[in-house]
């Protein structure tokens, strides 16, 4: 049952890549400065979550060490994906082959991969302040995009900036709002159950 579980995953990993690098779903998602943000890049990095089911036990219990409480795979996931938030690069995706190829290996492998490995080690506090600063990234983002009077994008339009940039404030803002519900009324071990 686990095998054909892990053997699903993976396969469900391996045609959302390939999905996400056909050519007229690779051009429409990178036609808006939104879909890229919004849609590709948290779809690339689904795939390396699906993959998780895919890393056998053995090399589970031989990075147990190295990433004690899911902190070393989280710093890298946040770098990474850090890096992936800068409007440049953004920019430098859809027109430099080698950093296209960089988005669709770092994304899944960098970002994805190792967050689903990292997630159920994390604690409640390490939960809570990646959670916060979701949002807050969501916000600050938001901000800058909607609020620049110049394209921070040559590829983009100023309108898809300052809709990417509406999008962002929202997506804050909703989680902003499940965030307090959960503290007031909700329970947070049902998100360990879920992982």
């Amino acid at each position: 049952m686990i095998i054909r579980a892990q053997s699903c995953s993976s396969g469900s990993a391996t045609l959302l890549f390939l999905v996400l690098l056909m050519p007229p779903v690779k051009q429409a998602l990178e036609a808006s400065l939104t879909a890229q943000v919004l849609v590709q890049i948290p779809l690339l990095i689904a795939v390396g979550w699906l993959l998780r089911a895919a890393v056998p036990e053995r090399i589970l219990a031989r990075t147990e060490n190295w990433n004690y409480r899911g902190i070393a795979g989280l710093v890298l996931a946040t770098l990474t994906a850090a890096y992936w938030m800068l409007p440049r690069v953004l920019d430098a995706a859809t027109t430099v082959p080698l950093l296209a190829v960089a988005k669709y290996l770092s994304a899944p492998l960098l970002i994805g991969l190792p967050f689903a490995l990292s997630w159920p080690r994390m604690g409640f506090i390490v939960r809570g302040v990646l959670l916060a600063e979701l949002i807050a990234t969501c916000f600050r983002l938001g901000w800058l995009y909607l609020a620049s009077p110049v394209r921070l994008c040559n590829n983009y339009l100023l309108n898809d900036q300052q809709r990417l940039g509406e999008c962002m404030l929202a997506i804050g803002s909703g989680l902003l709002f499940w965030l307090a519900w959960k503290l007031l009324w909700g329970r947070f071990d049902s998100l360990k159950s879920a992982a």
